[in-house]
């Protein structure tokens, strides 16, 4: 078959696809949306990043407004003390929510073939599946981390061995470094190289409505009228008050949870699903420790470079990923089979297969089989008919043998 498919290829039956370079950003297979030649990097719900900024804005500008409104009729040192710090909160919380969103938060790049299984294990890869060999590979590997056993699963999606905390994100379609989880409210996955950014944000965000909340309650107190009267006057101060009174109590609560989180060193996703009630952490190495693990190490560097130059393939019947069967190749991205003359690289396994063996030990099988049907003539007559599974021998015993023979 390969021979076949060679011939084909330089016949010129079958012309390899036009490759062009693209930037790597151009034509990644995740959701992700980049912008300004690949240098920001946002999730696909980008556009929640603009409502959030939106429901963080409008009210502390409207608070900032209304202060610097009231220096005239304060002592100016006070007036200017809360504007400006009102006004540096906001500029700060924008900000990490930009850093947040904006950034790569630990993407794994991809394997752009399947994993080839080692030699010494094909036996234990492979097996018969309708009549086909499929080769498959370990779903899981066990890793040491701090002298814990810690087991890593195979992503079929990105066609590698995720790293130690590392989770593939559905929304992003990307394996991520530490993943944390996907959040709406900056449209982009938490990961290891912006979870402190992400801390920052929702610390910040809580300040800045206990903030608000405080001195626009003040600004209703001061007034030398009764609380009614006040309210009744300074209904921009009523609003404040109470969507900052609701707003604290989630992103609060948030920020104590993730508190929670550092202290103990895991992760949201790690907390949901119990990894940790029944074993030990083996990441956790005190409170002290944990929290200059989030706050002073170094960030991790981006392990995948959206902005070089990669050679693309123009052909879109290349795209996608794929898993080898005996014979024919199956896409995960049509779902269906290719036809053999798409088929451009075989994987090496199947280049040096000796499948010489197979046949000899179907063969034996087979011949077992037919020696014990023999006995079973020589006992109860020549009337008992071959066993089907006999024959579906001899078929698949030829299919290899055919096979073998193209290889």
């Amino acid at each position: 078959m390969i021979r076949d498919l060679s011939n084909m290829t330089s016949g010129g039956a079958l012309d390899p696809p036009s490759k062009t370079k693209f930037r790597r950003y151009q034509v990644w297979k995740g959701h992700n949306k980049f912008f300004c030649g690949g240098r920001l990097i946002f999730g696909p719900d980008a556009s929640s990043v603009v409502l959030s900024a939106t429901l963080i804005a409008t009210p502390a500008v409207a608070f900032c407004i209304k202060m610097f409104n009231r220096i005239s009729r304060t002592d100016p040192a006070y007036g200017y003390t809360v504007f400006i710090v009102g006004t540096l909160l906001l500029f700060l919380v924008l900000t990490f929510l930009f850093m947040t969103s904006a950034r790569n938060p630990g993407i794994v790049p991809r394997n752009t073939n399947p994993l080839e299984v080692e030699t010494p294990s094909v036996a234990n890869s492979m097996e018969w599946i309708n009549g086909s060999m499929s080769l498959k590979i370990p779903r899981t590997r066990d890793v040491v981390i701090n002298g814990h056993i810690v087991r890593v699963k195979y992503c079929e999606t990105c066609l590698l061995f995720r790293p130690p905390r590392a989770s593939h994100c559905s929304i992003c379609n990307n394996c991520v470094e530490r993943f944390d989880h996907h959040c709406p409210w900056v449209g982009q996955c938490i990961g290891a190289r912006n979870y402190r950014f992400y801390i920052f944000f929702i610390s910040f965000s809580t300040i800045l409505c206990m903030y608000v909340f405080v001195f626009s309650l003040l600004n209703l107190v001061e007034q030398p009228i009764s609380m009614w009267k006040a309210m009744s006057k300074d209904m921009t101060s009523v609003v404040l008050v109470v969507y900052c009174f609701v707003a604290v109590w989630f992103v609060g609560g948030l920020s104590l949870f993730h508190l929670y989180l550092m202290s103990t060193n895991q992760t949201t996703y790690e907390n949901f699903r119990y990894r940790y009630d029944k074993r030990k952490n083996p990441y956790n190495r005190g409170i002290v420790s944990n929290l200059k693990e989030i706050f002073f190490a170094k960030i991790p560097p981006s392990l995948v470079n959206f902005r070089e130059f990669v050679e693309y393939e123009d052909d879109e019947s290349y795209m996608g990923s794929f898993s080898y069967r005996f014979g024919r190749i199956i896409s995960t991205k049509g779902g269906g089979a290719l036809d053999t003359k798409e088929i451009r690289k075989i994987p090496l396994i199947l280049k040096d297969l000796d499948y010489s063996v197979i046949n000899r030990s179907m063969k034996e099988k087979d011949d077992e089989k037919r020696k014990e049907h023999k006995r079973w003539n020589s006992v109860y007559g020549d009337n008992l008919s071959i066993p089907d599974e006999v024959k579906s021998g001899d078929k698949r015993h030829q299919q290899t043998s055919s096979t073998s023979r193209h290889l």
